[in-house]
């Protein structure tokens, strides 16, 4: 995938009336060629243009200043992304998607405001270093926190709030866990605002040991960060690089560091190529980075904290979590985060961003092919985290208790959040009665859906991933989806299949 911003000089600001759209400042892209840049500016000039003539569309106010933040080009569709600003302060849940074929036609938009905002006043009540006390309570053990800053939360008419991040650490079940806790205080009440916080560490599954013997790609000076993959390197807790005289690491053993990093960088590998060949994706941030590792982690866990993802060991201390599928989770939340709409908060978005990492870990294993680590559809088998085989299944989470169908009410913790989604995609991919070894799934309407492959169902995810807004959930992941199934195969079946797997699951939506 070619993923650019800014875009420069042509299409870099359109006037209309009081609505201003600008490229964000930062350096002029480099090395696109002139026909895909040409491209690209044809598709922002029409997103443009359909923002300034049909402003009810995107719940434009007259106070509102529309950013374009990016252009995506991925499998022949443009899909160029917005912030929006309000009376000077940021919108949290403004932002949107204008999806555009190569030829610069609209083909579909994705907004994540409901209506137009009208916040009157919006001087705050209470003082930063409040908001700030009040943000430092939501977190066990406090390390540091960001200077607050006031934005407007995208509820009703519009909220004014501060958001404070708190880095630190936070209780699980294991004890204090990291956290990078971003905190939205209510400048009016003082009190949390429901539904909008969201923590930036997302948590995984708490000679290599699991890919066995492998080929990596190490730089000259025999050091673990891979030369052709940017961003792809592997060592301790202090995040540097293993490093040593000889080009020949790991032993094999579980509680080895150095087999550990070989696991990870072969898994981070492979899913970068992955991501190239099937997905049309540049990397896990879409701009030709993927992220740093780190091994030796004292904690029965693993995570990704929006700069690194780190890895602990089992429940028993004889092996590292961090199987393929496990690797591939946490820097499939890297993907999620560097989407359009960010990771977003709540527990709903929480588990379509843990379901995110649980496909592109299956979407990883069955692209590697790994005799020593069989493609499937169960999250974290090999690591056995807790002494109870794989933490999650995809073709049916409620093996470990976690929901086949959307549920009604409140949105459960994240991992279990994670079943809806991960069961789609399973019978996207597999259907629901597989003729190819995998096993049988279950579906919520007693339906049976017939499988369309995980390569095609991946393009699908990916496609729809790239029309995200904040506030993501399991009915506007559907009809992203469907939107996406149409335009990457027009008139084909994958449309209906898409469909029929989200009923399968009871979330409804649109249709094809």
């Amino acid at each position: 995938m070619k993923y650019r911003t800014p875009l420069a000089a042509g299409a870099a600001a359109v006037v209309a009336g009081a609505i201003a759209f600008t490229a964000p400042a930062g350096a002029a892209p480099v090395n696109i060629p002139a026909q895909d840049r040409a491209a690209q500016l044809r598709a922002a000039s029409a997103a443009d243009q359909l923002i300034a003539g049909q402003p009810d569309l995107f719940h434009r106010s007259d106070s509102d200043v529309m950013t374009r933040q990016s252009v995506i080009e991925s499998m022949d569709l443009h899909y160029v992304a917005y912030e929006r600003s309000h009376r000077g302060l940021p919108v949290v849940g403004g932002d949107f998607v204008v999806v555009t074929d190569r030829d610069a036609n609209v083909l579909s938009t994705q907004v994540a405001q409901q209506r137009a905002l009208a916040v009157s006043d919006i001087t705050p009540a209470i003082s930063a270093s409040a908001a700030t006390r009040v943000a430092r309570a939501q977190v066990a053990k406090v390390d540091a926190t960001s200077v607050p800053e006031l934005k407007i939360v995208a509820t009703g008419a519009g909220r004014t709030a501060y958001e404070v991040v708190v880095t630190g650490a936070k209780k699980d079940e294991h004890g204090l866990a990291p956290t990078k806790l971003h905190v939205f205080v209510d400048a009016e009440s003082g009190k949390v605002l429901k539904g909008h916080t969201y923590d930036e560490v997302t948590h995984g599954a708490g000679n290599g040991y699991y890919s066995g013997q492998v080929e990596l790609s190490t730089t000259p000076s025999f050091k673990l960060v891979d030369p052709k993959r940017a961003g792809i390197q592997c060592g301790g807790q202090n995040g540097a690089a293993f490093t040593k005289t000889s080009d020949s690491w790991g032993n094999g053993a579980g509680t080895d560091m150095e087999t550990a990093c070989v696991d990870a960088m072969y898994a981070a590998a492979k899913q970068w190529d992955m991501l190239k060949e099937w997905l049309d994706r540049d990397g896990a941030n879409g701009q030709g980075r993927s992220y740093p590792m780190r091994v030796g982690l004292q904690q029965v866990n693993a995570f990704f904290n929006g700069s690194f993802t780190n890895f602990g060991h089992s429940s028993d201390k004889k092996r590292q979590v961090i199987s393929m599928d496990v690797v591939a989770h946490e820097q499939g939340h890297g993907i999620f985060a560097t989407t359009p709409g960010g990771s977003g908060g709540g527990n709903e978005a929480g588990g379509l961003n843990e379901s995110t990492g649980d496909i592109f870990g299956a979407l990883t294993e069955f692209y590697a092919n790994n005799a020593k680590d069989k493609p499937d559809y169960e999250v974290g088998e090999l690591v056995n985290l807790a002494g109870k085989g794989a933490i999650r299944y995809m073709y049916e989470p409620s093996k470990v208790g976690d929901p086949n169908c959307m549920w009604t009410g409140s949105a459960p913790e994240v991992h279990a959040g994670a079943g809806p989604q991960n069961h789609w995609f399973y019978l996207l991919a597999e259907g629901s009665n597989p003729t190819n070894g995998q096993p049988k799934s279950p579906t919520c309407n007693n339906s049976t859906v017939t499988g369309i492959g995980i390569e095609k169902a991946g393009k699908i995810f990916m496609a729809t991933l790239n029309r995200k807004t904040s506030g993501w959930t399991h009915v506007k992941a559907r009809n992203a989806s469907i939107e996406s199934a149409k335009q990457i195969f027009p008139g084909g079946q994958e449309c209906k299949t898409v469909a029929a797997a989200w009923d399968a699951v009871s979330v409804k939506g649109s249709s094809c």
